[in-house]
């Protein structure tokens, strides 16, 4: 019985919100190779202010879900929509991939 109660939190602890450094990149190939390097250039600056903002947003689900779990037994975060990691491997992705875009521009 006692061996029990680890294996019933499994399913709790699964569902909770990855650290932003942990989210692996979402692969976008070539996808901007039609772009111009100076549109490129304006696109990451973009993308990587808004990575920086989910990011934030996403550690600020980690923590809630750590005190979730902690206090209620729920990862509170990741139940309300707090949590953002397919949105951070996306925008991992298009930043990689303008990264390659403005290699090519030197």
């Amino acid at each position: 019985m006692k061996h029990l109660l680890p294996l019933a939190a499994l399913p709790i602890l699964a569902a909770c919100a990855q650290s932003p450094s942990s989210i692996q990149p979402v692969s976008f190939g070539n996808a901007f190779a039609g772009v111009s390097c100076h549109q490129a250039a304006s696109d990451l600056n973009a993308e990587r202010e808004a990575l920086a903002a989910l990011e934030a947003k996403q550690r600020s689900a980690v923590t809630g879900d750590a005190l979730g779990v902690f206090l209620i037994g729920v990862p509170v975060s990741s139940l309300t929509g707090g949590d953002v990691a397919g949105q951070i491997a996306a925008s991992k992705g298009k930043v990689i991939s303008l990264e390659a875009r403005l290699a090519s521009c030197g």
